[in-house]
């Protein structure tokens, strides 16, 4: 699985290491920063709490893992990583 990982976004071992690294913190980043977001709002944990909780997260995940991405070194992987989703989400020429 790693080995096709590495191959797909032609990057070495340690590289690699540093990008799932990214992806993990800047997820948990995500998710902590979206639910104190929704603490603010007071809402009971019923389907809209959910509902809105996934949206914000939706929104929140890109920002976030770019702000990780500087601390580790991989800004660029992850802004062309980001601009290929959004161009396959049709949201970007």
């Amino acid at each position: 699985m790693f080995q096709r990982l590495k191959d797909k976004w032609k990057v070495d071992g340690f590289r690699l290491f540093l990008i799932l690294c990214t992806f993990a913190i800047g997820g948990s980043l995500c998710g902590y920063v979206g639910r104190m977001l929704m603490d603010l709002l007071s809402l009971d944990k019923g389907v809209l709490w959910y509902i809105i909780y996934i949206i914000v997260v939706t929104i929140l995940w890109p920002f976030s893992v770019l702000l990780i991405s500087i601390f580790f070194g991989q800004f660029a992987f992850f802004r062309n990583y980001i601009g290929r989703m959004l161009k396959r989400m049709s949201m970007r020429k």
